[in-house]
Parts: C-alpha cells; structure tokens; sequence
C-alpha cells in the first residue's frame, strides 16, 4: 500500500522514517516522486525555467562574453573557461532537479568548485566518436550505424548517469545504460522525442537569426539561443530523473512541498490523517470512533463537533444522534441556523417521540432561534409546561412571552396569546417584563403583531 505525506504526518521525513498506520511496521521511504506530474505535462516550466535570474546571467556571461574578447590566446582561454563553466552549471540543473529542487541554482555554481565533470562529459563524447570509428574500421559502415545509434539513443542516458553517479565507466556501461532505459520505459523514448525536438527547434531559430540579422547581432542571438535549450535539456533530463526515482533506486524530495517533521506535527493530526483514510476506506464506524476520540480531547472544538454531525446525519444514525444531543445542541445554537436545529430536532423525535430537552437554557435558546426560522410547531412544543418542568427556572416570563408572540404573530391564536400574557401578569409579578405586559395585552386586544415597545427618545 501507498502512503502519501498527507497520510503519515507523525513520519520522521527527514530521516526517512515512518510506520504504517494499519499494521505498524516499519514503511519504504519512496520520495516525493509518486505525485509529481509527468514531465510533458511541464513543458512550459522547462522553457521559464532558463529565463530566472541565476540561470540568465549564466547564459549572457558564457555566451556574450567570449564575442567581446579578442581572438588570441588570452581570448581563447577565456572562451574556454566559460564554455566549461556553462557545462558546469548545465549538470548543476541537472542534479539539482534530480533531487526535487526546482530553483535554479545560485551563479556561483557555474565556477565554484571543481571541473571534473566537464572533463568527464568531455571524454563521454570522445569514447563515443572512437568507438563510432572502431565499428566502422572493424565492421564497416553498417556497424558504425548501428553503434552511433545506439550512442545517439542512449546519450540522454549517460548523461543522466554521469550526473547522479560522476563516474564515467558507469556512464559508458551498456548494460547501466539498458537498465536505466528499461526502468523509465517507455516515457525514456518520449523524453527521446521532446529532446530531439528542442534540438530542432534550437537549430532552426539558430540558422534564423544567422540568415536574417548582420552578424553582430546574429550571433550573439545564436549563441544565446543555443546555451537557452541546453539550459532546458538538462532540466529536463533532471526532472525525469526526479519523476522515476523509485524505478531508478533513490528518493528525494520536492522543494516546492517539502513535508514538515514530526517536532511540527502533534498527535491530533495523526487522528486526523486515519480520519481521512477510513473516510476513503468507508469504514465510518472507525471514523465516528476516532472523531469522538478526539472530542475527548477537544469538547469544544466545533470543526470536529460539525464532522460528527454530518457523519450521523448521513449514515442516518438517529440514535446517536440522540445520545449525543448535550454535545451538538449547543453547537446547532452557536450556529444561528434554526432550518438546521429544527432538521436536528425531527431527526430526534425518530428515537424519541416525546421528546423533552431538560435544561431550560439549552430549551428556550432553542425556542428562541426556531421562533426566528419560522418553526412555531416547534417552539411550542419545547416551551410547553415550561414553568412545571423548571420551577426553579428565573426567566420563565421570557420564554412563555415568547409562546404568546408565536401563537400571536405565527398562529394568529390571540386568545391563547393572551392567557400566557395573563400567566406572566398574574404569576411573574417581580420580573422586569411586568412594565411591558399592558403594551403586549393592547397589541392582543386589537390582533396586533407582538412587538415590544419603542423607547421615547
């Protein structure tokens, strides 16, 4: 089984280390290649990818500089050296992507260090051109086909093992080089084709500028455009390596998106990760139990409160839904969603018919958000009895105030409005709301709305 870094978050990525979440042995690190794109699908990255500072000014100093020197032995060194350097900082690209890194490298790479691998491409080309000359000195002119064939097709090949391994008998091995065709498979001959094109495309726009501007402008153009697809080439043969790691026996990571450590990851995403995975797997009775797992640990964490919610609303667990009422009708009230506390409250009354909330604060918030949404049916359904259930409850008028305002502006049943307006006149004679009865019983006499009244300026 596959694991993305979004499945292991408690994985030690920077040593490599992680254990499976089913079974808890030790996992295979295989980089982060599985989720990279393939590399037709960046065509357009590779051609940016040359224009970023670090790589341009590779290019004009390698490329525009050794016009402007002289022509004696001075000049011909410089040219040299920077020619070297631009080869250098070609395998940099090179490497660099191989190893998920997709920003160019810094300027100084094109002369700091040593210059082995130049010396080492240099003497990859030769080996090809002689052994080219042997087959054809030994089996003529068939053979040296077939040969410089096979150099031409495996080129990229070598070039990609030379990069990663800086050795050369590897990077002229045959059989090293058939492996590492077989491996990539068929997107080898793919790549083959895209890089075949740049090279057409390079001469084409080279021999362009040469036959339609004056030469001193053609050829600092040409040779800005030949460093420009080399620039590209190497990316590209990176990237691949990057794309097939797993096949090509190493790991790497992407910069773009790298995966933090476990210092920065606590437990709860861990729960979270096996909270998605047995989402995936369907096995919701996993995720209900993990979800109150982590309710334990967070009572208050509406997110988490919302998941539950909508996991037993699917699976239309009623029951559950009703056992953990103390849990979402807070959440639903926090909520202001009346449309959605009464769904709730109908799922409830499919497990218990008569049902009755028992804290009267928890009963008129409720009552008081459904009045609101239009639910009348429901608003006196909790509030009913309301001052037998909770004598002891010190805001009894509001919430039978609020019966009459329902009966009165949702029913239109003013009688019954105003015997509960008479209740809280006759019965609740210390609370603040005895100055607004006379107001309400005016506004009942005359099938008035129910509203309270205007404070004089």
């Amino acid at each position: 089984m596959f694991y993305c870094p979004n499945c292991i978050p408690d994985a030690d990525s920077r040593r490599h280390r992680g254990a499976c979440p089913r079974c808890g042995k030790n996992l295979r690190y295989l980089g982060d290649a599985a989720e990279a794109p393939p590399f037709w699908a960046r065509i357009p990255a590779f051609f940016r990818y040359p224009l970023s500072t670090d790589p341009l000014l590779v290019i004009v100093l390698c490329t525009l500089v050794p016009l402007l020197v002289q022509r004696n032995l001075v000049g011909g060194l410089v040219t040299l050296a920077l020619t070297a350097a631009l080869l250098k900082y070609n395998f940099a690209v090179l490497a660099r992507t191989a190893e998920g890194t997709f920003t160019a490298p810094p300027l100084a790479m094109a002369f700091r260090g040593g210059f082995v691998i130049v010396i080492l491409q240099l003497l990859l080309f030769a080996i090809i051109g002689l052994s080219t000359f042997a087959a054809g000195y030994v089996g003529g002119k068939v053979l040296a086909f077939l040969v410089l064939a096979f150099c031409v097709l495996a080129l990229p090949a070598a070039i990609m093992v030379l990069a990663m391994e800086q050795r050369l008998p590897a990077a002229i091995n045959p059989l090293v080089l058939m492996t590492l065709i077989t491996r990539i498979g068929w997107p080898y001959f793919v790549l083959y084709g895209h890089l075949v094109l740049l090279s057409l495309a390079a001469g084409a726009a080279q021999d362009f500028a040469l036959r339609h501007f004056p030469d001193y402008v053609g050829h600092p153009v040409a040779g800005f455009l030949n460093s420009y697809f080399t620039v590209i080439f190497f990316n590209m043969l990176g990237y691949v390596l990057y794309q097939y790691q797993e096949a090509l026996g190493y790991v790497a990571d992407a910069e773009e998106n790298p995966t933090p450590g476990p210092a920065d990851r606590p437990s709860a995403q861990r729960r979270e990760a096996d909270i998605d995975m047995a989402l995936k797997d369907g096995d919701y009775d996993r995720v209900q139990r993990l979800l109150l797992e982590n309710l334990k640990q967070q009572p208050r964490d509406g997110a988490q409160i919302e998941r539950l919610y909508l996991l037993l609303k699917a699976r239309n667990d009623h029951a559950e839904l009703y056992r953990q009422q103390q849990r979402l009708l807070p959440w639903l009230i926090k909520g202001h969603d009346g449309g959605k506390l009464a769904d709730y409250l109908n799922r409830l009354v499919q497990t218990e018919p008569d049902l009755r909330l028992n804290d009267p604060v928890v009963a008129f918030q409720c009552a008081q958000l459904l009045y609101h949404a239009g639910e009348y049916r429901w608003v006196l359904r909790l509030l009913r009895d309301f001052h037998k259930r909770f004598p002891d409850y010190q805001d009894t008028a509001s919430a039978y105030l609020l019966v009459a305002r329902t009966l009165a502006n949702g029913l239109h049943q003013w009688d019954k409005a105003e015997a509960f307006l008479r209740f809280i006149e006759k019965r609740c004679r210390q609370h603040p709301l005895q100055a607004q009865i006379g107001h309400y019983l005016a506004q009942v006499a005359h099938h008035e709305r129910l509203e309270p009244p205007t404070r004089s300026k």
